[in-house]
């Protein structure tokens, strides 16, 4: 086996416990909502992407809105292209299928856990790949888990489990802030977001606020780069 594949296997191996735990949540919380293992496991699959998720089970009410889930869910994993630019090093020499195939397992976790030790010893892809592989098994395990146990509780609000959504979106932005130069572009935002919540039905408001936040920050960093021309 890839010494590599296995050297990013087991340094994600702490960061997958953690993974497994917080997709247990998301399995629990699908069930409640009615959905089948299968298809849970088929969402693991094709999707990959823990926050998206939870968009998806959050929104996930017949008659289901596909155009809404997935404009929202393409604004939430908009980040990916910032990760994918920072993993050109990573992947400099490698065919355009090399990078499809490695690229879907690529989650917040084995990509931080990738980029360290790419700085500290030049790693290849295969790291990525072992590290992306071992959360993926961690996610699966927690989601599937969670989704058996899912179906014996039946009041997920006792335990505080329908706050977790609240909670993951919480965390994701608390990452994400980078001081002062934020405020204009997350209060617009949050003003877009409350005003389309109580015109619009359904969840255009996550769609809205996101591309109506992401169009300010835009607007405000092509003036700063030209003011300094």
């Amino acid at each position: 086996m890839n010494r590599n594949f296995t050297s990013g296997f087991v340094a994600s191996l702490p960061v997958a416990a953690s993974v497994s735990a917080y997709g247990s949540v998301l399995g629990v919380l699908a069930a409640q909502k009615m959905l089948l293992w299968t298809e849970l496991l088929f969402m693991n699959l094709t999707v990959f992407a823990g926050s998206a998720q939870f968009v998806m089970i959050d929104m996930w009410n017949p008659p289901l809105p596909i155009l809404e889930i997935t404009l929202a869910v393409l604004v939430i994993n908009l980040r990916y292209l910032l990760i994918g630019a920072s993993l050109r090093p990573l992947f400099q020499g490698t065919s355009l299928k090399h990078k499809f195939a490695f690229m879907h397992l690529v989650g917040d976790e084995n990509w931080a856990v990738t980029m360290a030790a790419y700085y500290r010893e030049k790693v290849n892809t295969y790291y990525l790949l072992g590290s992306g592989v071992c959360v993926f098994i961690a996610w699966c395990t927690g989601t599937l888990l969670g989704h058996s146990l899912g179906t014996a509780i039946r009041n997920p609000e006792v335990y505080a489990l329908d706050f977790a959504f609240i909670a993951v979106f919480t965390a994701l932005a608390v990452s994400m802030w980078k001081g002062k130069q934020n405020i204009v572009p997350w209060l617009i935002a949050a003003l877009l977001s409350i005003a389309a919540e109580k015109i619009l039905p359904g969840k255009w408001y996550i769609l809205i606020g996101g591309v109506g936040g992401a169009m300010v920050e835009a607007l405000l960093y092509r003036e700063k780069t030209h003011g300094t021309d």
